[in-house]
């Protein structure tokens, strides 16, 4: 880069933090990170003096636009909740955004703005959604004819504790969005819809045991695919996807307000407030991340199988969760190609929309893995 670049990255929280400081240690890059918080400011300042910081209410998509507008290039790392706003206010803006916010909502009017206002974003730039679409868009694309795709992806303590058996290594909230949106998967060619946290499978992984993956709606735009079967799963530790069904079955993450001495009260809001605590890391808690992308299919009259496994730790010596390093640096990695113009296609577009290009996918795998986070490959001959 020929200049300094100006980068804002929005929201400071685990994730945010972790990429504004990778970013910030890129030479001619000047990154401010903004949050509404000055203590979690204050944190992300005692981690990386390097950055700069702006306190703002994100929530106010004019305050984000206005901001915006600042900088040269913009990266989010914000709740679902006000994502898909942010992201409209980053687009009017007219800045390239590399963004990590996990949004049910349909993005297709934002793909239409961004298209006419000539930005390029690439959302959903994360681990899973994440590399999780890049590698399996490049899957597909390495064969004739893929047949199936499954995604298996977990962030979990690595001490088991009861009753809830796991912790959340981002937002609570959007961990519950997984649990009661409907999940979309893909069988005999065509779009199916399930409960969340259905068919808890049982599957292995080297290092950690056994561990159960109920089906989530986390295939999102992977559905567009030519793949006759696909499915995402969540991983947990056995148990505590019955738990999490209970809850969700009894009302207890249900929306509508109900009457608690003259109170109204939201049962998932009660139930946050008494579960988040516990599910929050400690400082220096560890945890881990893993994930298995399996594509299936036909090469050259040959059955293939092509997997990659990801088994991401707890940085000990940077005090770096695995869930935030594992998530952060695809999006820092896909913030640094926008900077540099090697992604340019106006549009919002999902990571698989990459995938075409294999220099750009090693790109990512090697970021990665100079950064510790590490992705295994390997190819399997099927019998036909």
């Amino acid at each position: 880069m020929n200049q300094t670049q100006n980068v804002l990255v929005l929201g400071g929280g685990m994730v945010g933090t972790i990429i504004a400081e990778d970013l910030a240690a890129e030479p001619g890059f000047r990154v401010t990170l903004a949050d509404r918080s000055p203590a979690a400011l204050e944190r992300a300042r005692l981690r990386c003096p390097a950055l700069e910081t702006h306190e703002a209410d994100l929530s106010d998509a004019a305050a984000v636009r206005a901001l915006a507008e600042e900088f040269d290039l913009v990266a989010g790392a914000l709740s679902s909740r006000i994502g898909k706003q942010a992201m409209r206010a980053v687009i009017e803006a007219g800045k390239p955004f590399a963004d990590i916010s996990f949004m049910a909502e349909d993005l297709s009017d934002l793909d239409a703005l961004a298209r006419e206002r000539g930005v390029c974003v690439v959302m959903d730039c994360g681990v899973a959604p994440g590399m999780s679409n890049l590698l399996a868009g490049y899957g597909v694309a390495q064969l004739d004819r893929a047949d199936s795709l499954e995604i298996l992806v977990g962030g979990l303590p690595v001490v088991r504790s009861q009753p809830w058996q796991y912790k959340a290594g981002f937002a609570p909230s959007d961990v519950l969005e997984e649990y009661t949106r409907p999940a979309r998967y893909v069988a005999g060619g065509q779009q199916q819809v399930c409960e969340a946290l259905t068919d808890p499978a049982c599957f292995e992984f080297e290092g950690v045991g056994t561990l159960e993956g109920p089906i989530t709606d986390g295939l999102r735009t992977l559905v567009e695919l030519p793949v006759a079967n696909m499915v995402e799963r969540t991983l947990r530790y056995p148990g505590h996807t019955a738990l999490m069904r209970a809850l969700r079955d009894g009302g207890f993450f249900a929306l509508d307000p109900v009457e608690v001495n003259g109170t109204a009260v939201v049962p998932r809001e009660a139930t946050s407030a008494i579960m988040f605590p516990d599910w929050t890391y400690q400082p220096g808690e560890e945890d881990l991340t893993v994930m298995r992308i399996t594509v299936e299919g036909e090469r050259a009259g040959q059955r293939v199988r092509l997997a990659w496994d990801l088994d991401a730790r707890y940085d000990r010596e940077r005090g770096i969760t695995s869930m935030a390093r594992s998530t952060a640096y695809p999006c820092a990695i896909a913030a640094r190609l926008l900077a540099a113009g090697r992604y340019a296609e106006p549009g919002v577009h999902a990571p698989e929309d990459l995938a075409g290009d294999s220099a750009l996918v090693q790109e990512f795998l090697d970021g990665c893995a100079a950064r510790g986070v590490v992705y295994r490959s390997s190819e399997t001959t099927l019998p036909a």
